[in-house]
C-alpha cells in the first residue's frame, strides 16, 4: 500500500479531481441547460459573467492546483516505480491533465474567448450561442468523466 508523503499526495489527487468532476457536472448537467433556456443575449452575458468569475483564486486554486499534483504525481511515480498503484496513478494523472485541464486549455477556453468577444444582443452572437452552448458543453461532459475517472483512479491506487 502506498503510504507517507506519497499517501497523502494522492488523497489530495481524489480529492481534487473529484471536486473538479462535481463542477464540472454540475455545469454539464443543469448549469448549461438553464442558461440554453434563456434568450440568446441574456444566456451569452451570462455565460460571459460565470466565465469571469471562474478565473479568480477559489476555483483556480482547485482546477490548476490538480493539474500540478497530478504532474507531481506522475513525475514521482516514474522515479519511485511503486510496487503498487503504479499503472492506477500514472492513469489517475493523464486523464485528468490530458482530459480535462488539456481540454479545457484547447477546447472549452478559445470558445469562451470567442463569446467574450461578442456584443450579447446582436444576431451574431445569437447564432454563435447556439453552437457554443452545444459545443461548449459536449467538451465540458468530456472533462467531467475524464476528473472523474482521474479520481476514481487514484483512489484504486490507494487500495
Amino acid at each position: 500500500m502506498i503510504g507517507g508523503p506519497y499517501f497523502v499526495l494522492t488523497v489530495l489527487g481524489v480529492l481534487g479531481c473529484g471536486i473538479v468532476a462535481g463542477v464540472f457536472c454540475g455545469f454539464s448537467t443543469f448549469v448549461m441547460r438553464g442558461l440554453a433556456d434563456l434568450p440568446p443575449a441574456q444566456g451569452v452575458a451570462a455565460m460571459n459573467s460565470i466565465n469571469s468569475a471562474a478565473v479568480r483564486p477559489a476555483f483556480m486554486l482547485v482546477f490548476v492546483g490538480s493539474a500540478g499534483l497530478c504532474a507531481v504525481l506522475a513525475v514521482v511515480t516514474f522515479v519511485l516505480l511503486p510496487d503498487e498503484g503504479t499503472v492506477e496513478l500514472l492513469l489517475g494523472s493523464a486523464l485528468y491533465l490530458v482530459g480535462s485541464f488539456g481540454v479545457t486549455v484547447v477546447a472549452n477556453v478559445p470558445r469562451n474567448d470567442a463569446l467574450l468577444r461578442m456584443d450579447p444582443g446582436t444576431p451574431e452572437a445569437a447564432t454563435y450561442w447556439r453552437s457554443y452552448v452545444r459545443e461548449w458543453t459536449m467538451w465540458n461532459h468530456i472533462r467531467t468523466i475524464a476528473a472523474a475517472a482521474a479520481a476514481l483512479s487514484y483512489m484504486l491506487a490507494l487500495t
